[in-house]
């Protein structure tokens, strides 16, 4: 059992989007899924060439200018360095929609080589063109609020 940060709500069941859903929240749940899946392919297809993936938000260790990661080969070596090497899961809380944007309240829980977890509350919000294709993906979370917890 995957340990939560306490006071957070229960985790949505959304379904998974039809293939003619161009929305928002259809982008952020195709990429949830093919982050569950480790799907590298998957995933840098969901984005407009010139997109830009923040996570987190600002500068960090993840990215030190804190501009994020623009176009493709900067999004190919984000997942190259953080998704990829470890078991991502995302549970989404809650999803708000307008326009072309969703922001979702999330816990991230990372598994790292060693079995340990990384676990993090935040609200990625996505904007898509009308294409469904993501522009920008912006992960708010601080890492004040990151719980480490030991194998099990």
């Amino acid at each position: 059992m995957i340990e939560r940060p306490e006071g957070l709500p229960p985790v949505l069941d959304l379904p998974s989007p039809t293939d003619d859903d161009r929305s928002a929240r259809a982008a952020s749940l195709r990429s949830r899924a093919a982050v569950h899946a480790g799907n590298r392919d998957a995933w840098l297809a969901l984005f407009v060439p010139d997109a830009v993936v923040a996570d987190p938000v600002g500068p960090s260790v993840f990215d030190p200018t804190g501009e994020g990661h623009r176009g493709p080969e900067a999004r190919a070596a984000f997942w190259d360095n953080v998704i990829g090497p470890n078991s991502v899961h995302m549970d989404v809380h809650a999803s708000y929609a307008g326009g072309n944007e969703v922001a979702n309240v999330l816990t991230i829980t990372t598994t790292l080589g060693d079995g340990s977890r990384a676990v993090v509350p935040c609200v990625v919000k996505y904007e898509v063109d009308d294409n469904g294709d993501i522009l920008s993906l912006r992960a708010f979370w601080e890492m004040d609020d990151l719980q480490l917890l030991p194998p099990d």
